[in-house]
């Protein structure tokens, strides 16, 4: 079966702009096992990956950003295809800013699809040139989100099977000073 040479065409356009970076953005607060999963399959089909730090101005996140990049770059070692980076502002500025023609989305659940099918739309209107991969998760990692880590770990459950032994760690020991802090007040 002969190529379809408008198919070539587009496969060596491809080419020609460069090695494909994608970007993977979230709060990571903190990184779980679902994160490293996607951030590892993410370099399956990519040459570069972007792993961006949001700095949300409207979340009270439980790490600071630096403490964030710290924990990712722990967790996901010394790949040189990989770059931890923060931002703050619209994603797609940064996209356009780092080059990423790929942004890779988890979905856990069918309730996730709806808002980040929105976001992707807008996304789009944005910056055409920056297209969504919506991913799912291992499926030993689909029930893992940062919000259910913070609960269990806020309550003293074990987490080690959800996050990287530093991660879990450094959750342990927040919640003891946070909880040290309201004995001092209270």
């Amino acid at each position: 079966m002969t190529p379809d040479p408008a198919v070539q065409a587009d496969a060596t356009s491809e080419r020609a702009q460069g090695p494909l970076i994608a970007l993977y953005a979230g709060s990571f607060d903190p990184i779980t096992h679902g994160h490293e999963d996607l951030i590892k399959r993410t370099l399956t089909f990519s040459d570069r990956l972007i792993v961006a730090v949001a700095n949300n101005v409207n979340k009270q996140p439980l790490f600071r950003v630096d403490e964030r990049i710290a924990f990712i770059r722990e967790c996901i070692g010394d790949d040189p295809r990989i770059e931890v980076r923060a931002f703050s502002g619209l994603l797609v500025e940064f996209a356009r800013e780092v080059g990423a023609r790929v942004n890779v989305r988890g979905l856990r659940a069918v309730s996730d699809f709806e808002y980040e099918f929105q976001l992707a739309l807008m996304n789009r209107h944005l910056y055409p040139d920056l297209e969504t991969v919506f991913m799912t998760p291992s499926l030993d990692t689909t029930y893992i989100s940062s919000s259910m880590v913070r609960e269990v770990a806020r309550f003293g459950g074990d987490v080690s099977g959800l996050v990287h032994p530093v991660v879990g760690r450094a959750l342990i020991e927040r919640y003891r000073e946070l909880a040290m802090g309201r004995e001092g007040r209270g």
